[in-house]
């Protein structure tokens, strides 16, 4: 989190690279007032992964201007006061280094360093009440948390080790002796001569953290981690009402919810997490297409590609918080490999990509899977992902949070960094400018090249770049000619030179006419002169051309779009109903499920949003900010018009490259 600024021109590109918020805090006599609001982004900002507060900077529509604060010692003063009231504030996160006093435009102000919290001090609340004054940052907004996120963060803050709970009432019986047989052999196979193989049954299963005693009040028993990795579905089901894994082979390179392959616990098998592993590890390396290695005249079958893909299975499930709503869900395209689990990263990202440091979620089942050679100790999982990928020269796992429902996903591609085919299309365009560039400046040109725009935030995903010197390299480009960029603040992307974005006004050539503006509406039927077909503003829209079910076409985008429902063909604009049936019939849904209907509503063409909140009986409003807003910034879903993002025709597709929900 690294914040300089000097000069007004600086603010801009700094909002790509820190989570930045201005507040203008002059307060009712114009000299300088800690803000109430700042509070909430003070918890906001400790609960998600931290940020920076600019007090006496006004920011509006991505244009800054500085007030200053003339009473600066005074506002200062008031920070640490409150900071120190337990009553107002749950922990002070903050020290002299964080509040520092800045000059911008020969006036002075605040700045002030929000560190993410531990896991250990979480949540951050005001007022003494966590419930209703919790704060998460969301889409660049302090949202209140609900009650089930509170809980969710003083069960990580009290439990170090989430799997070692005993559970009443659960015997010997609830474990799938196949299952137990299996791993036990596995263990000897590895391990002849250890000691947990001199026991059987229960005894066996105490040995590896699967039964256990609480000598502070003599209660023994399975424990969580023995049913999770050994037990029977309906036992699992029982204790653990919101476990599901789900693996599913998908057949193209894009988002969809088709598969030619799926594993779920069905009745057929245990659908343990054992189990799981065994069935899911084969099924990702049965076809796998890397060259084999040699180890002296020995051919090596074991590359580091199978080690980055256990050890990424693996994490997933020993990582995972199986109370929280979201399955574990893992998924194999012909381009990549995606993994999810429920629960967020117990560390900071730096920190778990830079690896040496482990807070393992469930560390009886980690211990279970070191037992028989798979995992990682000391927090080396993920450099080892990592360095699996590198070692084909794939461009860079994307390991990434969503807070809403909580997961963590990671995406392993298999597309090259710099495609010779992409390498020699950019020597043609830029001559022997291009040559003279450094790595990371020819990364960034062909990861545009590919993916049409690129942001700050998707090439942190690819480049091994400090934010602040990635932000740097992007206006130098900018500035020599190799990128154009398009939008402000957070929304800035970057294309290629002559590469244009569509806009709506190529797209639909004209004025946007709204279902009730058609030729064939009763209210604006052909006798009036002003709706008329024979309109010169009508005819553009008539002229335009469609496919058979009725969507609009232009070579402008990769998709045809629909804009109106009632330009539809009658059976496509049912079968759209029906996919929106269950929101079109509920005014309540988890927010997950929601997100699933409106990918797959726009699983292959693009819907302005005022067609989809139509399907959907929601307000546009409300499905903007509630659901898309979030939907684009986490890939799920792209933009038509990714440099008019706010434009009144925005609409809306499922995202090519990213990996979708169940």
């Amino acid at each position: 989190m690294s914040l300089n600024p000097h000069t007004l021109e600086d603010l801009p590109s700094l909002v790509e690279s820190v989570e930045l918020e201005c507040k203008l805090a002059q307060g009712q006599d114009g000299k300088g007032e800690l803000p109430k609001d700042f509070w909430l982004t003070y918890s906001a900002f400790a609960n998600t992964q931290g940020g920076v507060v600019l007090l006496g900077v006004r920011e509006k529509d991505g244009q800054f201007s500085v007030a200053g604060l003339s009473n600066i010692e005074k506002v200062r003063t008031d920070l640490f006061n409150t900071l120190n009231n337990p009553a107002k504030v749950s922990v002070n996160l903050l020290t002299d280094r964080e509040v520092v006093v800045r000059e911008l435009e020969g006036k002075q102000v605040l700045e002030v360093k929000i560190p993410a919290a531990s896991r250990k001090q979480k949540p951050v609340f005001l007022n003494g009440q966590p419930l209703g004054n919790t704060y998460r940052r969301l889409h660049e907004g302090d949202r209140r948390c609900s009650e089930e996120d509170v809980r969710r963060m003083f069960a990580e803050q009290v439990e170090d080790c989430r799997d070692e709970r005993i559970l009443p009432n659960y015997d010997f019986a609830d474990i799938d002796p196949d299952s137990l047989r299996i791993y036990r052999q596995m263990l000897s196979d590895i391990k002849p001569g250890h000691p947990a193989l001199e026991h059987q049954g229960i005894e066996f299963l105490r040995q590896i953290g699967g039964w256990r005693k609480d000598r502070a009040n003599g209660v023994e028993g399975l424990t969580l981690a023995g049913l999770l990795m050994f037990g029977r579905w309906l036992s699992i089901q029982e204790s653990v009402p919101h476990y599901f894994v789900d693996y599913q082979e998908r057949p193209q390179a894009k988002t969809e919810l088709r598969w030619v392959d799926r594993l779920v616990p069905d009745g057929t098998w245990s659908g343990n997490l054992f189990d799981f592993y065994r069935r899911v590890y084969r099924k990702l390396v049965e076809d796998l297409k890397v060259p084999f290695a040699l180890k002296g005249d020995q051919r090596q079958d074991d590359t580091p590609v199978h080690e980055a893909l256990r050890e990424a299975l693996v994490n997933t499930l020993v990582h995972a918080d199986y109370t929280g709503r979201v399955s574990v869900l893992v998924v194999k395209r012909p381009d990549l490999f995606g993994f999810r689990n429920p629960g967020g990263l117990r560390l900071p990202l730096e920190q778990v990509l830079q690896g040496g440091t482990s807070d393992c979620r469930n560390r009886l089942m980690h211990q279970m899977f070191l037992l028989i050679g798979l995992g990682e100790r000391g927090g080396s999982g993920v450099p080892k992902i990592y360095s699996g990928w590198r070692s084909q020269h794939w461009r860079p796992p994307a390991l990434y949070e969503k807070p809403e429902p909580e997961q963590t996903l990671l995406e392993l591609r298999m597309l090259d960094l710099l495609p010779e085919g992409v390498v020699e299309q950019l020597r043609e365009r830029f001559g022997v400018r291009f040559e003279s560039l450094e790595h990371t400046a020819r990364l960034i040109l062909a990861t545009a090249a590919i993916e049409r725009v690129v942001s700050h935030n998707r090439l942190l995903e690819i480049c091994d770049t400090h934010a602040h010197d990635l932000s740097q390299l992007l206006a130098r480009l900018v500035r020599e000619g190799f990128l154009v960029p398009d939008g402000r603040s957070r929304g800035m992307i970057y294309h290629l030179p002559g590469e244009q974005l569509p806009t709506p006004e190529q797209v639909f050539a004209g004025p946007l006419q709204s279902s009730e503006h058609y030729a064939g509406s009763s209210e604006h039927n052909g006798a009036s002169s002003e709706h008329n077909a024979g309109s010169s503003e009508h005819k553009v829209e008539l002229d335009m051309q469609r496919n058979d079910d009725g969507c609009l076409l232009s070579d402008h985008i990769d998709a045809p779009l629909i804009d109106a429902l009632d330009r539809l063909d009658a059976g496509f604009r049912e079968k759209l109903e029906i996919l929106a049936e269950e929101p079109r019939n509920r005014e309540r849904m988890q927010k997950d499920r929601m997100q699933q209907v409106i990918i797959t509503l726009c699983k292959e063409h693009y819907l302005t949003l005022n067609v989809l909140a139509n399907l959907v009986k929601r307000s546009p409003d409300a499905l903007r900010q509630q659901y898309l807003n979030g939907m684009v910034k986490s890939r799920q879903i792209q933009l038509a018009f990714p440099s008019k993002p706010t434009h009144e025709r925005k609409a809306y597709k499922a995202y090519v490259g990213g990996q979708d929900e169940e």
